[in-house]
């Protein structure tokens, strides 16, 4: 006898047949999406309890389990059903199946979720299976799943139904559980460091802690126009402040309204954390054995395959200051430049297009951006960043144009921020009026300053260091994901209609 799975044909037949279908069963058994059901134990758990059980053996145990079903064979006799942890064979015959319990299968469709209550045996291949008593509907599918060899084909129909791309895909349900296990991977690495998680708000009347285009929305109550948080920053900096705890972090929804690419999505989540009376050096550590313990805990080893790479969160990461990262690769010595316009004119030489008003540091990061980032595949902090981009970090001691920061890079791509977090409340002042005023010359009228966290910081804020990691990059890399869409359960997605 062949296994084939039957599939039902996508077609406004197919959907009208299984509407029949529906009333009939109304008519014959009443309810057909009943509230209550209670199963013994998941097909993951059956297997494992039955893993010992020899070919060709029947069990006298009697089981209930439930699940989806997936394929059907010889007319129902074979049926594989399927819930969240893994699938299991029922077997229908009259020599083990009262009639009643037949008579349900003609009407059981690929998709549909039924219960099975049974006997347990594995049949002469070696499948676990479950000799059905009693069959039970308890959800009818009224659309046919896609073909379950071949999934969802389509990109975009993946992302918009994401329901049907888990259903026909293990590969993009394995990664919507590892993501699971990562955030909670991510939680207990930092409790277990001795950080207290706390909740701050998603709607801000002043938006900061970042450069981003914020979303705005309206509050009718307050009559307040508010903005979507583009960061918990400025919110976080105020435990600190008060006392709360020395170690604080937030896993949080943050929204930017900008563009979306393989590695950017206007919806995202970040890990952010402060830790008083550490630095920038401390959070590298913290980093290296935060990555270092994600790594093993999904993949059981700290190396583990990205597309054609082999990548390596083995600690300690390589270590470079962006200057010298850009005149290793471009041979340009931006330390040796006294001005900006000596800084312009270099970049200029070197075939670089800049701004007529661009300073010393925003001609370093441009260039770094260009020429550096694309050849940091293996994990890297590159440290030491211009002041002149860095409005919140502490100055390098005898460098005052650079800044005690460091952003930690793989494949190319930014996963992590971080500074020795700016604590003088005048310099902090200072450096937020010029930010917003340079924010105000490029057109962004709304961007106001924070004069409630800066009333904080002048209560007194201790030495920290502060790192923000953008979570959906790191599970990227850890489970393999070309684009950011595969790691978001349901990524926004334009209308039908565009």
């Amino acid at each position: 006898m062949t296994e084939k799975t039957e599939t039902a044909t996508l077609s406004s037949d197919a959907t009208e047949v299984r509407a029949q279908k529906l009333k009939l069963l109304r008519e014959q058994i009443g309810e057909v999406y009943p509230a209550h059901f209670h199963r013994t134990m998941t097909n993951a758990e059956l297997a494992e309890k039955y893993k010992d059980l020899e070919s060709d053996v029947e069990t006298q145990d009697v089981v209930t389990v439930a699940g989806r079903v997936y394929s059907s064979r010889n007319s129902g006799m074979f049926m594989d059903i399927h819930d969240a942890s893994g699938k299991i064979q029922i077997f229908s015959h009259k020599d083990v199946t009262p009639e009643e319990a037949r008579n349900m299968l003609g009407m059981i469709d690929i998709g549909d979720i039924i219960g099975v209550t049974g006997t347990v045996r594995r049949t002469k291949r070696g499948e676990l299976s479950i000799n059905a008593r009693e069959i039970t509907m308890l959800t009818k599918s009224l659309l046919p799943m896609p073909e379950k060899w071949h999934g969802v084909s389509d990109v975009e129909i993946r992302y918009r139904k994401r329901h049907l791309d888990i259903m026909t895909n293990e590969e993009s349900k394995l990664r919507f559980q590892q993501r699971s296990k990562i955030m909670s991977g991510i939680r207990r690495f930092m409790e277990n460091d001795g950080f207290m998680e706390v909740e701050t708000p998603m709607l801000h009347s002043v938006y900061g802690g970042a450069t981003a285009e914020p979303f705005k929305t309206h509050h009718n109550t307050l009559k307040l126009d508010m903005y979507l948080r583009i960061a918990p920053e400025l919110y976080l900096k105020r435990t600190l402040v008060s006392g709360l705890t020395d170690k604080v972090f937030e896993i949080n929804r943050n929204f930017r309204n900008e563009g979306v690419s393989t590695r950017h999505n206007p919806e995202f989540t970040m890990m952010e954390c402060y830790w008083a009376y550490a630095d920038y050096e401390d959070i590298m550590d913290l980093v290296e054995r935060l990555f270092e313990s994600l790594a093993l805990s999904i993949h059981g080893t700290t190396e583990f395959p990205f597309g054609d790479k082999t990548i390596s969160f083995k600690g300690p990461f390589k270590r470079v200051p962006m200057p010298d990262a850009v005149k290793e690769v471009t041979g340009i010595d931006f330390l040796a430049m006294k001005t900006d316009e000596e800084a312009r004119a270099a970049a200029k030489a070197a075939g670089f297009e800049v701004e007529k008003d661009w300073t010393w540091g925003e001609c370093l990061a441009f260039i770094f951006e260009e020429k550096v980032e694309a050849t940091l595949i293996q994990p890297s902090h590159v440290t030491h960043f211009p002041k002149d981009i860095s409005p919140f970090a502490k100055e390098v001691p005898g460098e005052p144009r650079l800044v005690e920061r460091f952003e930690t890079y793989c494949n190319a791509w930014e996963l992590g921020n971080a500074f020795s977090e700016l604590n003088d409340p005048e310099e902090q002042r200072r450096r937020m009026v010029e930010q917003l005023e340079q924010a105000h010359a490029r057109g962004e009228k709304e961007k106001q300053l924070d004069d409630e966290f800066l009333d904080a910081i002048d209560q007194g804020m201790p030495p920290a260091g502060g790192l923000g990691i953008g979570v959906d990059r790191l599970i990227m890399l850890l489970t393999n994901a070309p684009s950011i869409r595969d790691v978001i359960l349901f990524p926004a997605r334009r209308s039908k209609a565009d």
